[in-house]
């Protein structure tokens, strides 16, 4: 036997089997079938016929994956098998039911039987094999549309002929696969309703969990806020508090406090006995301040410090010594602003036990003004180079109360004034050169100023007038100039007052003149540093009330002087 008809014998044996079982399930479908109503005996054909297709699509899936390749292989053998048995006329039709009962390789061996036993005369009987034909074309079409629909269409498409799951009428029986399906999908909507349930509550948990963190954002945000603005208030309050101890107490309190540091003090120490003596704001300032200038070496002894002094001159009197007994009223020197060295000499000879010829002969030592011009260069060498001057150290000795001890000198003396009038000016030399001036020319206008002006707008307003005079070569015409080349003070200047022969004669003379006339206050000395701008080039005090009148012109001035100066009131 050929390969091709033991693979027909193989299909037919397996077809056969799928029939008994399509037998087998609608007998029991029938019993079953039965038992129901007569409503649907109508369908009950179609019904089965679905079951059938279902149970062979099943039996298909089961069995096919092994049989694809073999009966694709038979289909096409079969459909040129029954295209050889239509193609010759003369032999006799294939009946429909042997084709559809009987195996293929039945039908072929039956094929020519049949045709010997129908082999008669073709003229008599052409009708009938007309017929015939006609009816073994049909059936060869149906069993090629049967056998094509089984090979070519996809396990999707034979389910998809099944009796629609929407038709109420079809009576078929659930599949396990059907069951698994419910099952599954009762499962997948339970688990979608516990993933509702858990993502509704942790919905609500971060809801809550933001509202939690926005309530301590909050209060981290205010307590942030608050620090900041507590460490901004400690921070200015802090250095307005430091910014004040190193500044006098009382800048108007000249009332000296006699102290006593004793042997062996520290500078926190120190602090704490001028703090309780009421001579500074705050001991520890004064500790800190001293550490930050590196100021050591502070000697025991008896002080009279004032409320007006600043931490750095009294630092200075500390580094000096004190007195190894207590001090008396006869002891302190206040130099009064805007004094000269004549008057300076008067009064340390009535408050002291040194004689006023004895300061004047160290005015006049140029030795000694070396040694100070070599201590103090910035401060003392446009001094030393000036000409004419009567007293080279005339402006440099600082208005301010002094101690005046026993053990010390006048050059000590001195010295501590040469001392406090550089510590004023420190900070203002740059500022000086700035401007184009010397520290000669600033403490000779500066000496003016003192005396010409009483309130600080009216010196600072008199400064910008001396400049403007100088800057268009016009004598300064300065009382004071005048008084002080004559060695007199008096209230009034005449005209023939300003006829007298001196350097210092400021009607005759132009610019600064060759130096100070007085020893001027650390107030003056800064309004010559900032003037107040303004066009004028005169200016008249109200002898009665001091008031200062300024005027662009020399008529204008002389208009101000015969009202407020000649008019007899």
């Amino acid at each position: 036997m050929s390969e091709d008809q033991n693979q027909h014998s193989e299909e037919g044996s397996f077809k056969e089997q799928i029939m008994r079982a399509l037998e087998e399930g609608k007998k029991s479908r029938e019993v079953e079938a039965g038992k129901k109503t007569s409503a649907y005996s109508g369908t009950s054909k179609e019904k089965k016929n679905g079951s059938d297709d279902d149970l062979a699509s099943s039996y298909e899936r089961l069995f096919g994956n092994r049989q694809n390749k073999q009966d694709t292989t038979d289909s096409e053998q079969k459909l040129k098998s029954t295209e050889k048995i239509i193609e010759p006329p003369k032999k006799a039709p294939i009946v429909e039911d042997t084709v559809r009962s009987e195996p293929k390789s039945a039908a072929n061996k039956a094929i020519p039987q049949e045709t010997k036993t129908t082999g008669v005369d073709e003229g008599n009987t052409s009708n009938k094999n007309v017929e015939k034909i006609e009816a073994s074309k049909e059936a060869a079409r149906r069993i090629k549309n049967r056998h094509s629909e089984k090979t070519a269409l996809p396990v999707k498409e034979v389910e998809a002929e099944k009796v629609p799951k929407n038709d109420m009428n079809a009576e078929t029986e659930p599949s396990i696969f059907h069951r698994l399906g419910e099952k599954f999908d009762e499962l997948r909507h339970m688990e979608e309703e516990f993933e509702e349930d858990l993502s509704e509550e942790s919905n609500l948990k971060r809801a809550e969990r933001r509202k939690e963190d926005r309530v301590v954002r909050k209060i981290v945000y205010i307590l942030t806020i608050g620090i900041l603005i507590v460490a901004g208030i400690l921070a200015i309050s802090g250095y307005n508090y430091v910014n004040a101890g190193l500044k006098p107490l009382d800048k108007n309190d000249k009332k000296l406090v006699q102290v006593e540091v004793p042997s062996g003090s520290s500078n926190r120490q120190i602090g704490d006995i001028l703090e309780d003596g009421e001579v500074i704001r705050d001991g520890m300032v004064f500790n800190f301040y001293t550490k930050f200038k590196n100021l050591t070496n502070f000697q025991a002894g008896y002080y009279q410090f004032s409320p007006n002094m600043s931490l750095d001159q009294i630092s200075k009197e500390l580094q000096q010594g004190g007195s190894a007994e207590p001090l008396d009223d006869a002891s302190k020197l206040t130099v009064p602003e805007g004094y000269d060295v004549d008057q300076i000499a008067s009064l340390i000879a009535k408050k002291t036990d040194f004689k006023k010829e004895d300061f004047i002969k160290v005015m006049k030592d140029e030795d000694f003004f070396d040694q100070l011009k070599t201590q103090y260069p910035d401060l003392l060498t446009d001094a030393g180079n000036a000409e004419d001057v009567r007293y080279r150290l005339e402006g440099y000795l600082f208005p301010a109360t002094y101690n005046v001890h026993k053990n010390r000198s006048l050059e000590d003396l001195v010295t501590q004034m040469v001392d406090t009038t550089n510590q004023i000016l420190t900070p203002y030399y740059s500022q000086i050169k700035e401007k184009g001036l010397n520290v000669q020319e600033v403490m000779t206008l500066a000496s003016l100023v003192e005396k010409e002006g009483v309130t600080q707008s009216d010196r600072k307003k008199i400064a910008q007038v001396f400049f403007n005079r100088i800057e268009a070569q016009m004598p300064l015409q300065s009382d004071i100039s005048i008084l002080y080349a004559l060695g007199e003070h008096k209230e009034l200047v005449t005209y023939k007052d300003t006829e007298v022969d001196s350097p210092y004669n400021l009607y005759v003379n132009s610019g600064y003149g060759p130096g100070p006339f007085d020893n001027p206050s650390q107030e003056a000395i800064l309004a010559v540093l900032d003037p107040t701008e303004t066009e004028d080039y005169y200016f008249v005090a109200d002898i009665t009330t001091g008031k200062v009148y300024y005027a662009k012109t020399y008529e204008e001035h002389m208009e101000l002087v015969e009202k407020y100066v000649n008019n007899d009131k």
